[in-house]
């Protein structure tokens, strides 16, 4: 499992910081961060379990910082075929 969040973390110290703590409370995810995107990225994944977003939130606001998750903007690839599919007979999706 993925989630991504729009935080603000603004510079490398806090990120290092931050993930330290991520690391450290939540053994099994690996974290990450793109300081470079504006909305200042948080990438947390886990391979083992769920990702308790609204823990990881509270979390980051226990250490003084924001964090929203960033919805995913991007339909599953079968819902795309799916349309396509549609759109190539002729049929609307909604009929």
């Amino acid at each position: 499992m993925v989630e991504v969040f729009k935080t603000n973390v603004c510079d490398a110290k806090q990120a290092r910081m931050v993930l330290n703590q991520i690391h450290n409370t939540f053994i099994d995810y690996t974290a990450s961060f793109d300081l470079e995107d504006c909305d200042k990225i948080l990438r947390v994944e886990c391979l083992t379990r769920p990702i308790l977003a609204n823990g990881l939130i509270r979390f980051l606001g226990e250490l003084g910082y924001v964090a929203e998750v960033l919805p995913d903007d991007d339909p599953p690839a079968a819902s795309r075929l799916s349309t396509f599919l549609f759109a190539e007979a002729g049929i609307s999706p909604s009929a």
